[in-house]
């Protein structure tokens, strides 16, 4: 995205749609989820240089969520609505009133976190190596 963005602007609107909520609003039409009851434990906006960063952490994602939240904080960082349309639009459940689904480009998995109780390994992040081609 090319244009200014009101980082605290984006923070007011992410601090909004934390907790435990209906993402309806921000799932992909296709979600196969049988409930769209999430738990948003944090979405971060920082800037850092030239670039906004976006980290979202979740006990769970809807199917395009992420890009969904992220579309919507722009839309408000870029001053298409004041940051409490965010929370206008997770309540009202209906996907039409959020802004267009994000890009995904620049969008990847940093890490996921399963509860001890299913007994899966525990990978240090900075441990996984992904190839590159030659």
């Amino acid at each position: 995205f090319h244009a200014p963005l009101d980082v605290e602007r984006m923070r007011a609107a992410a601090a909004l749609l934390t907790g435990e909520h209906d993402f309806s609003a921000f799932r992909a039409a296709e979600c196969q989820a049988k409930n769209p009851v999430r738990t948003l434990h944090r979405l971060s906006v920082e800037r850092r240089g030239d670039r906004v960063e976006f980290e979202a952490n979740a006990n769970a994602f809807l199917q395009h969520m992420v890009r969904n939240l992220v579309g919507t904080l722009v839309h408000v960082g870029k001053g298409g609505h004041p940051a409490d349309w965010a929370r206008e639009v997770l309540d009202s459940r209906d996907r039409s009133r959020a802004a267009p689904t994000f890009a995904a480009e620049g969008l990847y998995l940093a890490s996921v976190d399963y509860p001890a109780q299913f007994g899966l390994p525990q990978v240090p992040a900075a441990s996984v190596r992904f190839p590159v081609p030659a």
